[in-house]
Formats: structure tokens, C-alpha cells, sequence
């Protein structure tokens, strides 16, 4: 079964209900990207006039789950995955609409064909950028993903 945007805002709405409240909507998902989005609006906001850095974390690290998720199913395989840790830098205040997006399909396909021949875990280190309407960045996240094929 192939993700869809739709698909993947649904699942938001009831496993994920503080995302969903908070406005990060998954916009697009093909093979090599994943492209989610949130608008600063006052329930996402902080003290400083912008987006919470939380947030964005969350619309950040879905854009590379929905990925992750995605190649996991089209592999056909029991795999388990969990983030083991993340950095991030600001570069800008985050307002209006923010777009993050993941570019590493490629990567995770070669890292589950990996773990799949070697049945050891792997790891591998995903970046999600945001940019804002004008397209300037104004955070950059990178997750550190670990998935293992279950026996």
C-alpha cells in the first residue's frame, strides 16, 4: 500500500494529536523526498514572535518517518525503527508557512538492503531542511535513525 499525504495526515490526527493540532500537515511523499508543513499560528507559537522550536522538530522529524515508514513497507519486511538521537541548528525566526524537506530515499533504501543481507541493525543520519514562503532556511534538523529487521 502506497502512502499518501492524506493517508499520512490521517494517521497524524490519531496517533500523533499534538502534531496534528499544532498544523504539520504532510504536503508531498514520493520515492526520494518527503515534504511536510506547518504554519506559524498562536497555538505553535513562543515568546519570541515565531514558531516554537518543538515544532518544528515535529514536523522535521515526520518528514523523515514518513519516509522511513514508506521504504519499510515497500521492502516487505519486519523492521523496527526508532530516532537514537538528533541536532538542529536555527537560522531564522520561523514565520508564516515553514516547508521541511527530506531528500534521502535513496539512502534508506541502501541502508534496509544492508540490514536485510547483514540482519544486523543500521543507522543512518537524515536531514530535513525548512524553509519559509520566500524559500530562505530557517532551521535544519538531522535524525540519526536505527532500524533493525525483526526475525
Amino acid at each position: 500500500m502506497a502512502l499518501t499525504p492524506r493517508k499520512l495526515n490521517a494517521y497524524t490526527m490519531y496517533k500523533l494529536p499534538s502534531a496534528y493540532l499544532c498544523g504539520v500537515r504532510t504536503k508531498h511523499i514520493d520515492e526520494n523526498q518527503c515534504t511536510v508543513a506547518v504554519r506559524y499560528k498562536w497555538i505553535n507559537k513562543n515568546p519570541f514572535k515565531s514558531m516554537f522550536w518543538a515544532v518544528q522538530g515535529m514536523a522535521a522529524e515526520f518528514s523523515t518517518g514518513a519516509l522511513m515508514i514508506s521504504k519499510i513497507g515497500q521492502s516487505e519486511k519486519r523492521i523496527s525503527m526508532l530516532v537514537i538521537s538528533n541536532k538542529a541548528t536555527f537560522t531564522k525566526k520561523a514565520t508564516g508557512k515553514i516547508s521541511f524537506v527530506c531528500q534521502d530515499g535513496k539512502a534508506i533504501d541502501a541502508l534496509i538492503d544492508k540490514a536485510i543481507e547483514t540482519g544486523e541493525g543500521q543507522t543512518l543520519w537524515m536531514q530535513s531542511v525548512g524553509t519559509n514562503q520566500d524559500g530562505v532556511v530557517v532551521s535544519t534538523f538531522n535524525f540519526e535513525w536505527s532500524i533493525k529487521v525483526k526475525r
